[in-house]
């Protein structure tokens, strides 16, 4: 009898531990304010896969949460500070772009159009992919 109550312990003990890992950053400031780039980097990847998450499972509303919160991450870039050199040339378009497909993900998370929304997490992970600050 011990040997099973045990590691039914142990497993709910390892289960109250575990945390979601797939959480949205805290929401910025109304007012556009100079924020570093690695900090919108890391929320616009967090955002990002955040929005996948939920496509897949089929929660719209986190979907739509994520994209929300990616148009704040996008209107941030172009004021960012601590600019990789490499992104600086690119970063007002890169930050348009990515704010123009946050509102398309937006729109087909509020219809629940999983064509439309597959399209636009694609082109949106490339943007983020397109932030990195390595090239």
């Amino acid at each position: 009898m011990r040997l099973f109550v045990i590691p039914g312990l142990a497993f709910l003990a390892l289960a109250g531990c575990q945390v979601p890992q797939d959480r949205l950053p805290p929401d910025l400031p109304d007012a556009v304010a100079p924020r570093p780039y690695a900090e919108l980097l890391t929320r616009a990847r967090a955002q990002a896969k955040v929005a996948t998450e939920a496509f897949y499972i089929n929660k719209w509303g986190d979907l739509e949460d994520a994209a929300r919160g990616l148009e704040q991450t996008a209107r941030y870039l172009p004021k960012a500070e601590e600019v990789p050199p490499a992104r600086k040339p690119v970063l007002m378009m890169l930050g348009d772009e990515l704010l123009k497909e946050a509102g398309n993900l937006r729109k087909a998370a509020q219809s629940k159009d999983e064509k439309e929304a597959t399209a636009v997490l694609t082109r949106i992970n490339f943007k983020v992919r397109e932030l990195r600050p390595d090239e």
